[in-house]
């Protein structure tokens, strides 16, 4: 429904948001004339007919004019308004028909009332009153039988009343039927979160369940290793080893604690890495083992932080892979900075031995998790073969605007030091 609502003229759309006012208009400029023409033609009302009677023949012009187009713009008013003050066109029109006659303007209060009020009982007594004495009225004519009079009563007034009460019963199942898909609606989403915070919880557990189980084992084997080994190099080794468990395990912590969400508790406020950590992470590659050559070219600037961060996990997951497939290969990092842009580019080279008999597991979605970082900020990234041998991965990240400068010089870290 709100879809074809959505797909209509924007003409349709204004005047189906003010069809009732349009409707009340109309009515309006029905009611006017129709009131006219019985206060003018048939002021016989038990109390209208005899007071103008008395009154001398000015008094009495004046009082008709005024009768005849003061009234009837007020009762035109009220039929205005008979959407939210419903009873005060009620009484205008018994007023009405007791002083002129008038019975066809007490079908449309009685109407109105049905559609828009909720108080039955008063509808029944106002419907009573007004068709009673109306019957009455219409019967004490010499003109029209009984019979006519109740046939008039039931056309008028009663026709009206019923239709009235069928709009009204049906605006109230709608907003009932409204009301309960809001509801519904918002019973699902309050589901659909619970559903996802028991799943968040499950993920977290198994995570800890698995992943972290092993690397404290890692961790403490490592220790034992580091603690007992006579060589120089295995304890090295394994203090790399142990260090970068504890880390990996920090993490990990921290992870978990994003996705279990237990209520009460904090989120984790480690700092998320950025360029600037960049030293480190190639320092651990290189105790590892990792031939890595750092090269930075361009003027430096100050970068939104999740370009920052996304720029380090790229030259991260790149050195990952990297360790994994091409064990031994020299690697080149490089970052470049230039106006609006910062490309990071990773090269590896073959391995000197050919690829592992058996590499490390891997989940296969590192990469596409990595392009999807880079949508998100409005970066690209490539990633396959060289044509010299070797594996690239490149991607470029939006800078502010004259963030960045190109052309600043050039620096190169070829693994003697860390270099920020």
């Amino acid at each position: 429904m709100e879809e074809r609502e959505q797909a209509a003229p924007a003409w349709a759309r204004r005047w189906w948001a003010r069809r009732d006012t349009a409707a009340d208009w109309a009515l309006a400029a029905m009611v006017y004339p129709w009131s006219a023409l019985m206060i003018a033609v048939a002021p016989a009302g038990p109390f209208g007919g005899t007071a103008l009677q008395a009154s001398g023949s000015m008094t009495r012009v004046l009082s008709m004019a005024a009768l005849t187009f003061l009234v009837p713009a007020g009762v035109a008013a009220l039929v205005l308004v008979r959407r939210t003050r419903p009873g005060w066109l009620l009484a205008a029109s018994a007023v009405l028909m007791l002083c002129v006659g008038d019975f066809g303007t007490p079908g449309l209060a009685l109407f109105s009332y049905a559609a828009w009020q909720e108080d039955r009982r008063r509808l029944a007594a106002w419907a009573v009153g007004l068709m009673g004495a109306t019957a009455v009225l219409l019967g004490s004519t010499s003109a029209v039988v009984p019979g006519a009079a109740v046939t008039l009563v039931l056309m008028f007034q009663g026709m009206p009343l019923t239709v009235g009460l069928w709009v009204g019963t049906r605006r109230q199942l709608i907003a009932n039927l409204h009301e309960r898909a809001e509801r519904l609606e918002r019973e699902q989403h309050l589901l659909a979160d619970q559903a996802i915070t028991a799943e968040r919880t499950r993920i977290a557990r198994e995570m800890h369940d698995v992943v972290a189980h092993r690397v404290s084992l890692m961790v403490l084997h490592a220790g034992g290793l580091e603690v007992s080994a006579a060589d120089e190099r295995t304890v090295a080794a394994a203090g790399l080893i142990r260090t970068t468990g504890r880390e990996a395990l920090a993490e990990l912590r921290g992870i978990l604690g994003v996705l279990r969400e237990e209520p009460g508790e904090a989120a984790p406020t480690a700092p998320q890495p950025v360029l600037a950590d960049l030293a480190r992470l190639i320092g651990e590659w290189r105790r590892a083992g990792m031939p890595v050559e750092w090269r930075v070219s361009g003027t430096p600037a100050p970068l939104p932080a999740q370009t920052e961060r996304t720029a380090y996990r790229t030259v991260q997951e790149a050195l990952t892979n990297a360790g994994k497939h091409a064990p031994g290969g020299a690697v080149r990092v490089e970052l470049e900075h230039r106006p609006g842009t910062l490309a990071v580019t990773v090269d590896n080279e073959d391995p000197p031995e050919g690829p592992p008999a058996e590499p490390p597991p891997g989940s296969g979605y590192g990469l596409a998790g990595l392009r999807e970082r880079l949508v998100l900020i409005g970066g690209t990234l490539t990633a396959g073969p060289r044509p010299g041998g070797g594996w690239r991965v490149r991607a470029v990240l939006p800078a502010p605007e004259g963030a960045a400068g190109g052309g600043g010089g050039e620096h190169v870290d070829d693994g003697e030091g860390a270099n920020r």
